[in-house]
């Protein structure tokens, strides 16, 4: 664990998840984000994408993250794949990098964020090797040129450290300027089961996160053994939404991987979804 300010964190995934290489990934990234519908006009208070391989997810990233219009500070919020470090783990400061540049954290927000709830740590060693939120930053790069960055990595199962997590993101969100922060959850759907399998089981999850329920999200994906990764991290960022006063989430887009893979039997799915400010 470290709790220093100026740290730099590394890609882990490049040339795996996707292209190391700059220029490729720049093109990649662009023609995904503008493979959809034109930025929305009103700000995005959350926007859900996926994190797998970019030539099965990139579509539905992209699709969602050109809808959304993002503030200069986005909280990242994300999986804990690898179960290193504390329940509830924010970045601590320096820089994030990718094949297209660094990235700052936004320390101010972060200070902010610990001191709202001592549920949110300072902690390093949650982010180091995970892949959830360094295969989205590419797409953040691109679509918000300069952004700041708070990166968190939700591991805790608990609905009331969720809720607490979700009350002190909007504490601190409305203390901001109007517009100045998004919410960025990254979440694959249904793991390796059929496609048509993932379908139904992954729009039970999504009618939920259209409603904005997060009660409702985590005892769906409980009640029917959704293997959503991003399940902890996405009911944290639903139960701010309410507090600030959003209605519904639009449902971008859905894919699952045998779409790409032609391998219908064990799938992954992806969606984006996109929840405008009131």
């Amino acid at each position: 664990m470290s709790q220093g300010l100026s740290v730099a964190r590394r890609p882990v995934v490049a040339g795996q998840f996707y292209t190391a290489n700059p220029s490729e990934l720049r093109g990649q990234v662009l023609a995904y984000l503008t493979a959809g519908e034109p930025a929305e006009a009103r700000h995005t208070l959350l926007a859900m994408v996926p994190h797998a391989g970019y030539v099965y997810s990139g579509i539905v990233a992209g699709k969602t993250l050109g809808r959304a219009n993002l503030g200069e500070i986005v909280v990242m919020l994300g999986p804990n794949h690898t179960g290193r470090g504390l329940p509830v783990a924010v970045w601590p400061g320096g820089e994030w990098h990718t094949p297209l540049g660094a990235v700052a954290v936004d320390t101010a927000f972060v200070s902010r964020l610990v001191k709202t709830d001592p549920v949110f740590a300072l902690d390093t060693a949650a982010h180091v090797h995970e892949h959830s939120l360094e295969v989205v930053l590419p797409f953040l790069q691109e679509c918000r040129p300069g952004l700041r960055i708070v990166p968190v990595a939700v591991a805790s199962p608990s609905p009331e450290v969720l809720a607490r997590c979700g009350a002190a993101l909007a504490r601190c969100i409305r203390e901001m300027p109007e517009g100045a922060v998004s919410m960025v959850v990254s979440t694959d759907m249904s793991h390796y089961v059929p496609h048509e399998e993932a379908r139904r089981l992954d729009h039970l999850a999504l009618s939920m996160v259209r409603s904005l329920d997060p009660e409702g999200l985590y005892e769906t994906v409980r009640a029917h053994g959704i293997s959503m990764c991003g399940l902890f991290p996405m009911t944290a960022a639903l139960v701010a939404c309410r507090l600030l006063g959003a209605v519904r989430a639009e449902l971008v887009d859905y894919a699952t991987s045998g779409e790409t893979s032609g391998d219908m039997e064990r799938v992954v799915g992806y969606a984006g979804a996109i929840v405008s400010a009131p």
